[in-house]
């Protein structure tokens, strides 16, 4: 499979992993009122499933090359 159609999955998939992590069952399981490092354990739970999305989005897209330069762009001042 191209990698860039594999890439365009991931993304897809992403957000739908995202709105499973936060939709109302997964929240109850937290919504209780016990404190983690003086913390509600529902915030640490909503504020690790934000940064492991950045995180897995970053990663994804960390992986796409670079585009190719285009013809006729833009140079270095001095180069020419």
């Amino acid at each position: 499979m191209p990698e860039a159609k594999r890439q365009k999955e991931r993304l897809i998939v992403l957000p739908l992993v995202g709105v499973i992590a936060l939709n109302y069952p997964l929240l109850s399981l937290f919504s209780r009122a016990r404190l983690l490092f003086g913390v509600p354990l529902l915030y640490l739970y909503l504020f690790a499933v934000w940064l492991l999305f950045i995180f897995c989005v970053a990663v994804v897209l960390g992986k796409t090359a670079p585009p190719p330069a285009a013809a006729g762009g833009p140079t270095k001042p001095g180069s020419g």
